[in-house]
């Protein structure tokens, strides 16, 4: 994906975070496969709008806690070591919010 770094994240060896992450991702996955079977059955396109908002909440939460897990290790921890690395992980959440708030 485009802008994706190659950086590890905190995500790393945090198993419980890990978790819950792929059990949203799952339980979203299960919403867009509704979804597509709405479309193939031809259901009332407001019906399938409300699926669709559901969904797009759902990321929208997703991306949140990605966000605040985040801010809560890899800014603490950039803060930490001060300099250059603090300023780069500053800057990547300030796009990271500005992104979330324009989609």
């Amino acid at each position: 994906m485009a802008g994706m770094s190659d950086q590890h994240g905190h995500l790393e060896g945090n198993d419980d975070a890990v978790q819950a992450h792929l059990k949203r991702l799952r339980r979203i996955e299960g919403q867009v496969r509704g979804i597509q079977r709405m479309v193939e059955e031809e259901k009332y396109c407001i019906d399938i709008l409300t699926q669709v908002s559901a969904a797009t909440k759902a990321l929208q939460a997703l991306a949140l806690s990605l966000l605040d897990d985040h801010m809560a290790h890899c800014l603490v921890d950039a803060a930490r070591q001060g300099g250059v690395e603090q300023e780069q992980k500053l800057k990547e959440a300030s796009e990271a919010i500005a992104r979330l708030v324009k989609s």
